[in-house]
């Protein structure tokens, strides 16, 4: 990708994904923006990967094998706690570019591998539905699913704290991993209906580059793609990783389009198929449109339903076109970076019928239930 073009990138990071958000983020990807030497650093990534979040994963990656450089004071997750200030950006830039040959070999071979395990609050409510619609147990598919934690998404407990001071609860009483999401409510929306637990029969994931969480710098790669100074995040993270080990699902490698219907033979054929994604369809780029006609045939051969948590440009506008309303950031929360869309698809008759169901924050702190 050409220098421009990346520096445009990291402006675009910073300024929706990343502002109201992560305060060092934003700051170091806004200052990298425009300094063509640690934009530069990106120029080595693989097709279509060079992005702000693999920049700032990569640095994270190197000052967990650095703690002690004065540059850690910023980063919460190796025990700093000064805010961003004018020493911040120096302190970073030269940190990195001292660096450049071991950035450089991590921006070539590595791929920014999120696991949100907050996310499972948001997706929680459309699967239960999908699975009430299918009328029993199901098989769970998560395509583009890093180390698989969102598969053990049946396992965990949620509390949804909503306007007023009621509380929704789902989930095992006793489960390791407690997942707390604000939920408010649109003009028109109602609470949805949450049932104590879902039926996953089978699961599967499905990526290009699956994590395994027995690596210990496997783990320690995907903890750094946590946004440093959001420590409760990595908290999460680890304590959801040693919950997986426990019931490791299998995960496939290949190529989301090409290999989603011999991933889905894996699950038993007999069970309606849920095919999660969750931020994954921005890394597909022109072929999500391939990813979705690939969803259509397998709906040719078993009832399929498809929950999305991405935001509405990458992913359900394929499907639901037309709701320019969920492309832009809520009138109501002016200069606020730009939410997903959690969305429900199912086909019918080879033809998708998609809902928007809730408009979500990035990393699963809060949902906005959207009317039917």
């Amino acid at each position: 990708m050409a220098l421009e073009k990346i520096k445009q990138v990291l402006r675009t990071f910073a300024e929706v994904e990343a502002r109201g958000v992560s305060p060092l983020y934003d700051h170091l990807a806004t200052h990298a923006a425009e300094d063509d030497d640690v934009a530069g650093l990106l120029t080595e990534a693989r097709g279509g990967e060079a992005r702000g979040t693999l920049l700032l994963a990569v640095a994270h990656r190197l000052i967990q094998a650095d703690p002690i450089h004065p540059l850690s004071r910023y980063y919460p997750s190796v025990g700093g706690f000064d805010g961003v200030d004018g020493e911040t950006w120096p302190l970073f830039r030269s940190f990195l570019l001292d660096r450049a040959d071991r950035a450089r070999d991590l921006i070539a071979t590595r791929y920014t591998q999120t696991n949100e395990v907050r996310r499972a609050a948001l997706v929680y409510p459309a699967v239960a539905a999908a699975a009430k619609e299918a009328g029993g147990k199901i098989g769970l598919l998560e395509v583009g699913c890093s180390a698989g934690l969102l598969l053990g998404l049946d396992r965990f407990a949620y509390r949804y704290q909503c306007d007023g001071g009621e509380q929704l609860v789902a989930g095992p009483a006793k489960a390791s991993v407690g997942l707390h999401c604000a939920l408010d409510l649109a003009a028109g929306g109602v609470l949805p209906k949450l049932p104590k637990k879902v039926a996953v029969a089978a699961r599967a994931g499905l990526d290009r580059a699956p994590v395994d969480l027995s690596d210990e710098d496997e783990l320690a790669w995907l903890e750094a793609c946590v946004w440093a100074d959001q420590v409760d995040r990595i908290r999460m993270l680890r304590t959801a990783a040693s919950e997986q080990r426990k019931h490791a699902p299998p995960l496939i490698t290949g190529d989301a389009v090409d290999d989603l219907a011999t991933t889905a033979a894996t699950l038993p054929a007999e069970l309606p198929l849920v095919v999660l994604t969750s931020h994954a369809l921005a890394y597909l780029g022109d072929r999500r449109a391939d990813f979705v006609a690939a969803l259509g045939r397998l709906a040719e051969e078993r009832p399929v339903w498809w929950v999305s948590q991405e935001f509405y440009r990458a992913g359900l506008e394929l499907v639901l076109p037309g709701r320019h309303d969920l492309a832009e950031a809520p009138a109501d929360t002016p200069g606020q970076a730009l939410q997903a869309v959690l969305g429900l698809t199912t086909w019918q008759q080879g033809k998708p019928s998609a809902r928007a169901l809730a408009r979500t924050t990035p990393h699963g702190q809060r949902m906005t239930w959207l009317p039917a």
